[in-house]
């Protein structure tokens, strides 16, 4: 049953997958090949001077692309569900309601994180060639916190796709909203390291939201 939760959820995102995929590969690849160029033209020391002297991570091109992409995932796995009624079919099917929820919900997940990994892996490796390892791993810390803000959206946006009421969807959404301004209120490489575990609880602890908008829709709470 899992494989076929599994499938269902790749026929009706497959599409979005692809151009997901082809987004991250090219706007990585111009972040990338822009960098190059720099080094080119006015040569590795060019590279950094931004670094330590300007405080920039030289990628915050893609600060905010896994936040949109977290977001656009769980509305196209989830808002068809409710927008088309086919909610009540999958939560009458002979198989825990819960674990249906979850298989989802993992399956966004997974799709996320392996993006997000394909990404900072590629950066990472072209990276080296330019500078040295210790700054190579501030650029990737200081990037931790918007693949953070990627999994933040998808979580909080199923949870408001799956709630049943206008009410608290909107309070769902200012939530979401002060959250992510939080997560990219500094512009200083690194200053969120010693903040990240504590994001990453609070963000994890989001998964409630989403069985509690499904407990009230099977509660037959609607506007």
């Amino acid at each position: 049953m899992n494989k076929a939760i599994f499938y269902k959820e790749w026929i009706k995102s497959r599409t979005f997958l692809l151009a997901l995929v082809l987004v991250f590969a090219g706007s990585t690849a111009y972040t990338l090949l822009n960098l190059a160029k720099v080094v080119q033209f006015n040569g590795g020391s060019a590279v950094w001077t931004a670094l330590i002297q300007r405080d920039t991570v030289l990628i915050e091109s893609l600060k905010y692309l896994p936040a949109v992409a977290g977001a656009l995932l769980a509305a196209v796995q989830f808002l068809p569900e409710i927008l088309q009624k086919r909610i009540k079919l999958t939560l009458h099917l002979p198989y825990p309601q819960g674990k249906m929820l979850f298989m989802m919900y993992v399956y966004g997940i997974a799709v996320l994180l392996t993006v997000f990994a394909c990404q900072a892996a590629v950066t990472s490796a072209v990276l080296t060639k330019w500078v040295v390892c210790e700054l190579n791993a501030r650029i990737m810390a200081t990037a931790a916190v918007w693949y953070l803000a990627g999994l933040a959206t998808y979580i909080w946006v199923t949870a408001i796709c799956l709630e049943p009421t206008w009410k608290i969807r909107v309070v769902l959404i200012v939530i979401l909203a002060a959250l992510l301004d939080i997560m990219f209120l500094s512009k200083v490489p690194e200053s969120y390291n010693g903040f990240l575990p504590w994001l990453a609880l609070y963000i994890l602890a989001g998964q409630a939201l989403i069985y509690h908008s499904i407990a009230r829709f099977k509660e037959g709470i609607q506007e």
